[in-house]
């Protein structure tokens, strides 16, 4: 599956998502079943690419700023929640992740207690696996699978440069490396 097949997977499961009212997780998996094994396992393979090219520290204090704090587990839901958001979206994200501060949920999200959810979609992360249970009624049926086909790329564990490390309980370096967003979360918490 090419790039521009994975944004219109993507980007096909927001349209039904917003025509259907139903959630864009199960959206996305319904949409994957109806592919064929491997092309779920190369969403998979797509997802995970541009899911690691996230693994950024930048994109982590967004996510900080955002949540109101962020552990790994949750640096994993919000790399999810951009990739959903589709690939415009994404790619803004990619290049500045400050860039958040004009996304609509964002700003939403400055007057919302409890504002973890606002782009954290955990499920999204497991919509390949979800997508093979639904074919063959194993909930390992994926994961079997995954092994066979990763074994087929010997670079795809490379380990990731996550750039400059800083402090994201300092305000005034969040507000130097993020200055919209430290503007909207950092100004409005007590």
């Amino acid at each position: 599956m090419d790039i521009d097949t994975f944004w219109h997977v993507v980007e096909a499961a927001q349209a039904g998502a917003t025509s259907t009212g139903e959630p864009f997780d199960e959206v996305l998996v319904n949409q994957l079943a109806d592919r064929p094994r491997h092309e779920i396992l190369e969403y998979a393979e797509r997802f995970d690419e541009l899911h690691d090219a996230l693994y950024r520290w930048d994109v982590w204090a967004a996510a900080y700023l955002i949540g109101g704090g962020c552990s790994d587990d949750s640096f994993m839901d919000f790399r999810a929640g951009v990739i959903a958001m589709g690939r415009q979206w994404y790619q803004r994200v990619a290049t500045d992740p400050d860039s958040l501060a004009g996304h609509p949920d964002v700003v939403q999200a400055t007057d919302v207690q409890g504002r973890s959810e606002v782009l954290f979609y955990e499920d999204v992360n497991y919509a390949a696996s979800g997508a093979f249970e639904r074919i063959t009624g194993d909930a390992d049926a994926f994961y079997e699978a995954w092994r066979s086909f990763r074994r087929a790329d010997p670079e795809g564990d490379k380990a990731v440069d996550m750039g400059e490390d800083f402090d994201f309980d300092d305000d005034s370096e969040m507000s130097r490396r993020l200055p919209r967003l430290a503007a909207l979360f950092l100004d409005s918490n007590p």
